[in-house]
């Protein structure tokens, strides 16, 4: 089906601690209307579990299981979600049966990925007919954030270059519709959403974890072995974030573009 590139960012806690942040509600709201009180949910790259164990408790009737290709994450994930199935599994070879699923849910996968058409494609045998492929990205080139800050911009810059240099495309939210439509979906409903983050504490919270990343997470590995940076520059990119974090007023906007997939 595909082979996933380097997975850009790494399971450091840095960005773990972001992933758990995320609920069906601030990362999945495009779908919740969408679904069946006894819907069967695949969520695909489900990390920590945090949304997968939201929807499953959305949806007591139905039957939610979490698949992530990181042993680490997956065992971690069981241990907080006791509850909740999570399988490891690799995307491109996921021992599930055909036609197994009401709703196959990515967030924040498809960016990470060599060949997102064929991912798209494939996951259709697990799909129910009637059912749905729900997927979301963020687009970095289209993030922004005030005040002004050029050591964000080249955090933006390098990043996007670092995730270019595994395969990734980091403006994915922007290309979900044409590639479901690639993928051979006929019914595709696209839309729009972002993370705003503008009170003083979400900003914090925002600008210290991402500090944190550009400098221990697999971002930092990958521009430094590539030479896209050095550690003295990331040492100004992380300072960067901070200042912005300690900012008095500001907002930091991470855009979304969302498909549901209609078999």
């Amino acid at each position: 089906m595909t082979e996933p590139g380097r997975y850009l960012h790494g399971h450091d806690d840095s960005v773990l601690r972001s992933h758990r942040w995320r609920t069906a509600e601030n990362s999945a709201g495009y779908l919740l209307g969408q679904l069946s009180p006894t819907a069967r949910v695949l969520d695909v790259g489900c990390g920590p579990g945090t949304i997968t164990a939201d929807l499953a408790a959305r949806l007591p009737r139905g039957h939610v299981v979490g698949v992530d290709a990181s042993a680490d994450v997956v065992e971690q994930a069981s241990r907080a979600f006791p509850d909740v199935t999570f399988l490891e599994g690799d995307l491109a070879d996921l021992p599930l049966p055909d036609g197994s699923f009401d709703v196959v849910h990515l967030h924040q996968v498809l960016q990470h990925l060599v060949d997102p058409v064929g991912a798209m494609a494939g996951l259709r045998r697990l799909i129910a007919p009637g059912g749905l492929l729900a997927a979301r990205d963020a687009d970095y080139g289209a993030m922004t954030w005030s005040p002004a800050s050029a050591g964000l911009e080249r955090w933006l810059e390098l990043y996007r270059a670092c995730a270019h240099a595994v395969g990734g495309e980091p403006d994915a939210g922007r290309h979900l519709e044409r590639w479901a439509g690639e993928a051979g979906y006929g019914s595709v409903t696209g839309s729009q959403d972002s993370w705003v983050f503008t009170s003083v504490e979400d900003r914090a919270w925002w600008a210290s974890m991402w500090a944190d990343r550009v400098l221990g997470s697999g971002f930092a590995d990958v521009a430094l072995s590539s030479g896209l940076a050095d550690r003295a520059e990331l040492e100004q990119v992380a300072a960067a974030w901070r200042s912005f974090g300690a900012a008095e007023v500001g907002e930091f906007v991470v855009p979304h573009g969302e498909v549901l997939c209609r078999i």
